[in-house]
């Protein structure tokens, strides 16, 4: 019998109080819980430059039957955002150690906010000194090749917005920069991509919300087609 697809909502870009542009009510727990309340199947955690949230999240998806992939927003020194999504939180965490290891300065909390690290029941573990909001010394090709290492995938994010986004920073994709998707922000169509954006005809667009608070999550979804709810299953999606 051929294989019955099931057609799921995710929202692949989210960020928690760990962000320092986040609301601090965005704990990994809250954010599962609002995601369920808007029947999202499954989630990403990409906060700037750092995926120490990302096992909290985990763990309070799997209390509430959310898979939450573990991701990060990298930024490049060429001031653009790569969304790196991961098949395991230990697969974020050794990209992270790369990314820290190229990440200079420390955190001003009054000028940036605060960033904070919390487990799954919303206790604040730590607060990270690092200038996560900074550009690391990684180029673009770096980042994506690390993130390809772990076995992730590499996404240029909000490619419509002119802060961050590769084709406002760069005037163009390079064509040999082996990105496995591009995203676009939650009000700007797939159909107006695609008008847009023709020579880019061959990547999957996918929509994401960006939220940085909890009535954001879920405002930008991309609908997938999949025979499971993992990353496999999210992998297997874009590549069709």
């Amino acid at each position: 019998m051929p294989t019955v697809l099931k057609r799921i909502r995710a929202d692949l870009h989210i960020h928690t109080c760990l962000s320092p542009c986040a609301d601090l009510l965005m704990s990994p727990k809250a954010i599962v819980q609002a995601s369920a309340q808007k029947d999202l199947k499954v989630i990403a955690v990409c906060d700037h430059n750092s995926a120490e949230n990302t096992w909290a999240a985990v763990k309070a998806g799997r209390k509430t039957g959310v898979l939450v992939i573990p991701g990060m927003e990298i930024t490049s020194r060429e001031e653009v955002h790569i969304l790196g999504w991961f098949p395991a939180v230990e697969a974020a965490l050794e990209v992270q150690a790369k990314v820290y290891g190229a990440l200079p300065g420390q955190n001003d909390p009054e000028r940036f906010g605060m960033q904070i690290v919390a487990d799954e029941k919303d206790n604040i573990t730590d607060f990270s000194q690092r200038l996560l909001i900074g550009a690391t010394t990684l180029s673009l090709e770096d980042i994506v090749r690390v993130i390809h290492r772990a076995e992730g995938l590499a996404v240029a994010a909000h490619i419509d917005r002119e802060g961050f986004g590769i084709i406002t920073q760069l005037g163009f994709i390079p064509p040999d920069l082996k990105l496995d998707a591009l995203e676009i922000s939650w009000n700007f169509s797939v159909a107006k991509a695609r008008e847009t954006f023709p020579e880019y005809e061959s990547f999957p667009f996918v929509c994401s919300s960006d939220a940085h608070e909890l009535e954001a999550i879920g405002r930008g979804v991309t609908e997938l087609e999949t025979n499971e709810i993992s990353f496999e299953g999210l992998k297997a999606a874009l590549s069709k």
